[in-house]
């Protein structure tokens, strides 16, 4: 059983904590997708403290959710929290760093939501390619990075990120068998569908 009222607290305790989560539009777009896909299987990179997956949970009511956290601290944190939000059951955190963890997975997803480290977005598309089923959907966060991704910012402190950032919507938006499309929501959401 959802518990509403865990799930608002553990939202509240990550905002005030700078601790980031999926937007409120974002995961309204979200929402609509799982409604219409209904996902068996989801895996996630980048868990947090468990507000995403345990969104995916309750949208996406006969989906397991597989999602892996680097972060061991906030893993923690996010195995008390689906427990005590009630979705427990159906969310398995895996710990540890995502680029030596997806090699070892063999199962097949319906749907790969990306939201960790910037940089390694281009690997966790491979890994998702991989991984994911025919005509699955690949969906990242924050791929326009506060509107840097699609201007010509340059400064040094996000070169990097907004580098990576480019690099993966190039791949997504050129490889023939991946259709996207950006959304300027939240923090900017692709949402990428994959033909095998």
């Amino acid at each position: 059983m959802f518990n509403q009222e865990e799930f608002e607290i553990v939202k509240k305790r990550a905002l005030e904590n700078h601790i980031p989560i999926i937007m409120d539009d974002t995961l309204e777009k979200i929402k609509e997708i799982l409604e219409q896909e209904k996902p068996t299987r989801i895996l996630e990179i980048g868990t947090a403290v468990g507000y995403s997956a345990s969104c995916f949970a309750r949208y996406a009511e006969n989906a397991i959710i597989d999602t892996i956290e680097l972060d061991e601290e906030r893993a923690k944190e996010a195995i008390v929290n689906v427990e005590k939000i009630g979705v427990a059951n159906r969310i398995n955190i895996m710990i540890g760093d995502a680029t030596q963890i997806l090699p070892t997975l063999n199962n097949e997803y319906d749907i790969v939501f990306i939201d960790a480290a910037k940089s390694k977005y281009s690997i966790f598309l491979d890994e998702g390619i991989r991984l994911i089923k025919n005509n699955g959907l690949i969906l990242a966060d924050n791929v326009l990075y506060k509107g840097y991704v699609m201007s010509n910012y340059n400064k040094h402190k996000q070169r990097t990120a907004v580098r990576h950032l480019r690099e993966y919507i190039k791949e997504i938006t050129e490889n023939p068998n991946l259709k996207t499309e950006i959304l300027e929501i939240g923090d900017g959401l692709s949402i990428t569908r994959v033909s095998k």
